[in-house]
């Protein structure tokens, strides 16, 4: 019987491999208060995304707005594009996305190897925030009015929330409803938004934080550029309808170096690789182990693996290029992980 409940599934689709990804502690304090990674990037594509990605076609499919033989466009920093290229892929449709030079050079490729269509905003366009505004209104205007042709608009699309209440089942699920922090990374708002609002069914008193990259506005100004991907909001650009201020106890900010660096002392210490904005919230969830009540449990939603980061945050030339390396920053990072994994 335990080899049958072990045996590995047998599927006929990529999509029926997602979810039901790991916990892995991290750290513990001294009270023994734990810190538990829910990783992501055992999903197919390597990130939380491609569960959304699916939710958003297979709730477009129900409406009516995708038939078969039809047109999916979407304008991604990469995860998400990824995630729409298996879906789209294994139920026949065409795929186009919307991309900008701020997307990993490993992601594009990957697209295109799963027959999607990159269609690159203009390079003339200065800033993070222009980026995002001007993929948004292209992917826009290139679905408008086209028959059988739908723009996931992942940003303000319901389904996008609905496509991670899985994950708070799983979390629930895996530590009998003993979960007291939940912290997670906040862009378009539906991982974190998502996942909080099922656990709370479960758990209904667990804390929820939000992490935003520093230059981020979700959480208020400063504005201004930031490195870290596929997360936050850049000035300029419209919070989501799914980032729920609700749901969310405390919001807090990261910068590029403690997140970068918290990713490479991860990599070093453990041999887990993350990704950029994992980092982020790593380091927050870190910071606030040792203020936890005993026995206290924290899981920190870890969307990517680092593997799609080699070219830039585990890449020392672009890097030090950037000014995003500070060796007091990850040595700090690295004494606080080191005493907390010997407990």
């Amino acid at each position: 019987m335990t080899d049958a409940l072990h045996r590995p599934p047998v599927v006929t689709r990529i999509s029926d491999l997602i979810g039901r990804t790991p916990l892995f502690e991290l750290a513990r304090a001294d009270n023994g208060a734990r810190l538990l990674l829910k990783l992501e990037m055992f999903n197919p594509t390597g990130s939380a995304k491609i569960r959304m990605a699916r939710q958003m076609v297979l709730d477009a499919e129900r409406r009516g707005d995708l038939r078969h033989g039809g047109h999916i466009i979407e304008s991604t920093s990469g995860n998400t594009g990824l995630g729409l290229a298996v879906v789209a892929a294994e139920r026949g449709y065409r795929f186009t996305a919307v991309v900008d030079s701020h997307a990993a050079a490993d992601k594009l490729r990957a697209m295109k190897a799963m027959g999607t269509e990159l269609v690159h905003v203009d390079e003339d366009t200065d800033g993070e925030e222009l980026h995002t505004a001007a993929r948004e209104e292209l992917a826009e205007q290139m679905a408008k009015g086209k028959d059988n042709t739908f723009f996931t608009e992942q940003h303000n699309n319901p389904s996008n929330a609905v496509g991670y209440y899985a994950v708070g089942r799983e979390i629930a699920r895996a530590l009998d409803n003993r979960v007291d922090v939940l912290v997670g990374a906040v862009g378009t708002g539906g991982g974190l938004c998502g996942t909080a609002l099922e656990l709370r069914k479960h758990v209904p008193g667990v804390t929820v934080v939000g992490v935003e990259p520093k230059g981020s506005i979700a959480f208020g100004p400063p504005a201004h550029d930031y490195y870290q991907s596929g997360t936050g909001t850049p000035e300029g650009a419209t919070i989501g309808l799914l980032v729920d201020y609700d749901l969310i106890d405390e919001g807090v900010k990261v910068g590029d170096i403690e997140a970068f660096a918290t990713a490479r002392v991860v990599a070093r210490r453990t041999g887990l690789l993350i990704g950029g904005s994992a980092g982020g919230v790593v380091h927050d969830a870190l910071t606030r182990l040792r203020t936890l009540p005993p026995d206290a449990v924290m899981v920190a939603f870890v969307n990517d693996g680092g593997e799609k980061y080699m070219d830039t945050v585990f890449n020392d030339e672009w890097m030090n290029a950037r000014g995003l390396i500070d060796e007091a920053v990850e040595a700090e990072i690295d004494e606080t992980l080191a005493k907390l994994r010997r407990n």
